[in-house]
């Protein structure tokens, strides 16, 4: 009985196997970082975005102390960073140390952060327990229509006071900019609009070698 049962096992594991080659499915393996490249690459762009075009000449030959304890949102370092940069590109003399300030610069971030929305006509992926090994197998999406939509906004606002007095010096009014990647599927045509040029010349095939003129 017990060697029937195990060959009957045994049919029913490599019935399975086969239809899972047959399908196209896959075993799941999944790597779940933070945040992706691309997600990464959108959130860099809109921060770009929004910096570009503002000058801070205001600061120019200023020792200047930026802090940034009130700036929250994904991504801070680059974003604080970016910050710094322009900052001293417009003059300011950036220092280590607020007690070694002239003017303290105060940032924040009302808005740093991603939308995303998702929508698929048509049979989505699905995970599939199989006997025996347990190992789960993942049917392949079958999409008629689908969108998977990415936006990125970075919103940003400073103002500045002397160190030793705290008096106010001055404000700048909330500065935004933002980064999109609209991916798209019809039937199993797939294309994309997107503004971050990484993205945007990532699926494009590296132009074909010339002939030699020898």
């Amino acid at each position: 009985m017990e060697v029937t049962h195990l060959r009957e096992m045994g049919k029913l594991f490599c019935c399975l196997l086969l239809a899972a080659i047959a399908c196209g499915c896959k075993t799941v393996r999944e790597a779940t970082p933070k945040t992706t490249a691309t997600e990464e690459l959108l959130m860099s762009t809109a921060v770009s975005n929004a910096l570009d075009g503002q000058r801070f000449t205001w600061l120019a030959g200023k020792k200047t102390f930026v802090e940034d304890k009130y700036f929250e949102g994904e991504d801070k370092g680059d974003a604080v960073g970016a910050i710094r940069e322009l900052l001293s590109a417009s003059g300011a003399l950036l220092v280590p140390k607020q007690e070694q300030a002239e003017v303290v610069v105060e940032i924040r971030a009302p808005v740093l952060s991603m939308d995303n929305s998702h929508l698929l006509v048509g049979l989505p992926a699905m995970g599939l327990p199989v006997p025996v090994t347990g190992i789960p197998v993942q049917t392949p999406e079958l999409a008629l229509f689908q969108y998977k939509w990415s936006d990125a906004l970075a919103k940003f606002a400073l103002f500045a006071y002397e160190r030793t007095s705290g008096r106010y010096m001055r404000s700048v009014n909330p500065f935004s900019g933002s980064a999109h990647l609209h991916q798209y599927t019809l039937v199993f045509i797939p294309w994309q609009k997107t503004d971050v040029p990484e993205l945007r010349h990532r699926h494009r095939r590296p132009p074909a070698n010339r002939p030699s003129s020898r």
